[in-house]
């Protein structure tokens, strides 16, 4: 039985410098751009001062670009929606910041509070809500970067359901 361990065969990885990767600027897969969301998201200073409402319209904010992607900031008194829609060629990472917003998509509504993340690939279609009483912010980061948001017609509802127009 041999009883030298990894470390002995391979030797200290921290010794071979070549064999490590460098730590990347920027985020390129979706658990960085997760990751990315969640970082902006715990440091309320990059984002809690920038807020506004407006109950005209949605508020938003484009708070971050990198290559190949953005993140934004956006605001939701409550009533306001998005309207059904996708990304195009982009797919993205919804995080609730305050308050509390409902997505709605084909599988039906779920209820987003605050520190929840919605990842999405291009051609996801969704609508999301603030269907509370109280405002919310959330944060959103496409990659690439968005570049259109094609709207699509509501579905009808299944029997029995009531549905309240965004």
């Amino acid at each position: 039985m041999n009883s030298d361990s990894d470390l002995q065969i391979a030797g200290d990885i921290l010794e071979v410098q070549h064999l490590l990767q460098p730590a990347r600027e920027h985020p390129s897969t979706l658990s960085e751009f997760v990751g990315l969301a969640r970082s902006i998201a715990a440091d309320r200073a990059q984002w809690a001062g920038l807020v506004e409402y407006d109950s005209a319209s949605r508020w938003y904010h484009r708070l971050r670009t990198g290559p190949g992607y953005e993140v934004w900031l956006l605001s939701w008194v409550p009533g306001q929606g998005s309207g059904r829609h996708d990304h195009g060629l982009s797919a993205g990472v919804l995080t609730v910041l305050e308050g509390e917003l409902t997505e709605r998509t084909e599988r039906g509504p779920r209820t987003l509070g605050a520190g929840a993340q919605r990842a999405f690939a291009p051609g996801y279609v969704h609508e999301v809500v603030n269907d509370s009483l109280e405002p919310a912010v959330s944060l959103h980061v496409y990659y690439p970067g968005l570049t259109e948001m094609p709207m699509h017609a509501s579905q009808s509802a299944p029997t029995g359901v009531d549905v309240v127009p965004a």
